[in-house]
């Protein structure tokens, strides 16, 4: 309904829009964006050749979302190269939205599909882009558990990988176990699916490790392992990933995020579960080592033991008391015979030097014929020997002393010598 000016009525309970009014509406608003240029995936081509139109469905790289294209049929039978699912291309196409049937399509005029050289080139930017980021820091790495009991495995149904990392990691250590979920390992719902395997199977905490395989492939098969979602997603998983996509020339993003890289599903097997006769050998040869450092141990120290025996002071315990005791009587001795020996010099020396005062003193002079002269004082003061003429008066007293006794004189005179 319309105004008298000719505008639209507001739009409430009591004037409502009819159907086809709003679809006008969408219409006429989707249709001023004009031409756009998309990217993105093919999963479906609905095309006959005596259709006017065909119709293509386009989804996008990393998210579950798809869009609807409208397209002549003559456009698609030009192409160079006929669309085929999975193909990745860019469309030059404006937003068309159908009033009649109410549904919203790309009206596409250009089909160019994106080259296995710029593809690359592309994925070599996001290696830098991410490298830049850290995510393939080699400190992000998680070791992988030594022997895991169960492992995760994202793979293709019934693939060949599948049979090859079961086979081997069975053969290998027979009790672990595996929960497997089978995917898409290439096309267009290839990511999505391996993201949603990758969350149900890090949160089961009876997983220890997780493998994404899938056998060798043309660059094509392989993209869906580069895309930035995925990559993104592993880097934030708890449980250690293993990458076994492809074969050793393939290096496809995943091998770069993920903890551990295996140049094939087999190696992945090889990587994630230890060999059993490896280990079980690898114990008889620790064990055989440290019996053999255990008796090489024991034989060193009994020689040690036996050195220790051997020595004296263990042969005889009172063995330093006694040569502690004997030097003692050594020393005592030693000093006895010292001590002996000074004394018997000291006597020695003693009876010398009585010889010689003897020898020297008046008795012995006087048993040789002379005699010492005093003179007697007066005075009663002791006497004095006579050692000058000076010293005798005539008239005095004097005493002789001989070897048997003394003579009283007086002295008559005093003769001086000439």
């Amino acid at each position: 309904m319309a105004t008298s000016n000719g505008s639209a009525a507001p739009n409430s309970a009591d004037t409502p829009w009819a159907v086809s009014q709003v679809n006008s509406k969408v219409k006429e608003w989707i249709e001023r964006m004009g031409f756009i240029w998309v990217e993105g995936q093919i999963t479906q081509v609905n095309m006959k050749p005596t259709w006017k139109l065909s119709y293509v469905t386009l989804r996008d790289v990393d998210k579950e979302m798809s869009v609807q294209l409208t397209t002549s049929t003559s456009t698609l039978r030009n192409l160079a190269t006929p669309l085929k699912n999975g193909d990745r291309v860019v469309v030059y196409g404006k937003p068309a939205f159908y009033a009649g049937r109410g549904s919203f399509s790309l009206w596409v005029t250009q089909f160019r599909q994106v080259g296995i050289g710029e593809l690359l080139a592309r994925i070599e930017m996001l290696k830098k882009a991410l490298g830049a980021e850290g995510l393939f820091d080699p400190r992000l790495k998680k070791p992988l558990p030594f022997l895991p009991h169960r492992i995760g495995l994202i793979t293709g149904r019934g693939s060949a990988a599948e049979r090859d990392v079961m086979s081997v990691a069975k053969d290998r250590w027979g009790a672990v176990q595996f929960e497997v979920i089978n995917t898409a390992v290439q096309g267009p719902q290839a990511v999505t699916q391996v993201l949603d395997a990758l969350d149900t199977l890090d949160a089961d905490p009876s997983v220890d490790v997780i493998i994404v395989a899938r056998g060798g492939g043309s660059v094509e098969d392989l993209l869906p392992f580069s895309e930035e979602a995925l990559i993104r997603r592993v880097s934030q998983v708890r449980t250690p990933v293993i990458s076994a996509i492809g074969h050793e020339p393939d290096n496809p993003l995943l091998d770069f995020v993920a903890d551990v890289r295996a140049a094939t599903p087999t190696d992945a097997a090889k990587r994630a579960v230890p060999d059993v006769s490896a280990e079980y050998e690898r114990i008889r040869e620790l064990r055989a080592r440290a019996a053999g450092a255990l008796r090489g141990w024991l034989a060193n120290e009994q020689r040690q033991l036996s050195t220790i025996r051997s020595r004296p002071v263990i042969a005889d315990p009172m063995l330093p008391v006694t040569q502690q005791r004997d030097l003692l009587a050594t020393t005592v001795e030693r000093k006895d015979r010292a001590l002996g020996s000074i004394v018997r010099d000291m006597r020695n020396q003693i009876h010398s030097l009585r010889a010689q005062v003897t020898a020297l003193g008046p008795s012995q002079t006087l048993a040789r014929g002379y005699s010492v002269m005093q003179v007697i004082p007066r005075d009663g003061n002791p006497p004095s020997v006579v050692t000058s003429v000076d010293g005798v008066q005539p008239g005095s007293q004097l005493r002789i002393r001989v070897a048997d006794g003394s003579v009283t004189a007086a002295a008559m005179s005093v003769d001086r010598a000439p």
